[in-house]
């Protein structure tokens, strides 16, 4: 083997840190749409029936903070979370939306730092439903990335001509 040549590192390594650079790729994302959002934009919706930027944040708090808080221990939907009520108009400011944002992604941080390869394979519980911590990886970061793409289109929409976009610019491809 030659020295100077770095191994490659074993695939559920791999696949475990490019799922854990997802996360937060899509946290980084949401913070750059968040930082152009005027303050009154926050609580807009499209429609009478579409969720608001507040609202998106406050369900992917509860979301996060419930999936990966005492992960391989109690289910990942836990009985102090109100997912229903995620999805009621709230009169939080966006300090106190950063504030939730913040504290659900510490225990997610924490989760997504602790893990290791081997524990890909172990059975994790979300709703009832005995899972593999991978396939709960995947399904979180899956929904993470929906509602993040519904973030930055209302942040756009928001921010009009003033928007600056958090990902590679048209025409400078990277």
């Amino acid at each position: 083997m030659d020295p100077a040549r770095p191994t490659a590192p074993e695939p559920a390594t791999l696949l475990l840190a490019e799922t854990v650079a997802s996360f937060a790729l899509q946290k980084a994302m949401a913070e750059r749409a968040f930082a152009q959002l005027p303050d009154d934009a926050w609580h807009r919706a499209l429609g009478r029936e579409d969720n608001s930027i507040a609202v998106l944040v406050r369900h992917l708090a509860g979301n996060l903070g419930s999936r990966w808080r005492d992960v391989f221990t109690t289910d990942g939907e836990k009985p102090d979370r109100d997912r229903d009520g995620e999805f009621e108009a709230t009169e939080r400011s966006p300090d106190e939306l950063r504030a939730e944002w913040a504290a659900a992604w510490a225990i997610t941080s924490e989760a997504l730092a602790s893990f290791t390869a081997t524990d890909l394979t172990r059975t994790v519980v979300i709703r009832g439903e005995p899972t593999t911590l991978a396939q709960a990886l995947v399904r979180s970061l899956t929904h993470l990335s929906g509602h993040v793409g519904q973030i930055v289109l209302l942040a756009k929409h928001h921010a009009g001509d003033d928007w600056s976009t958090p990902s590679i610019p048209r025409r400078r491809a990277g």
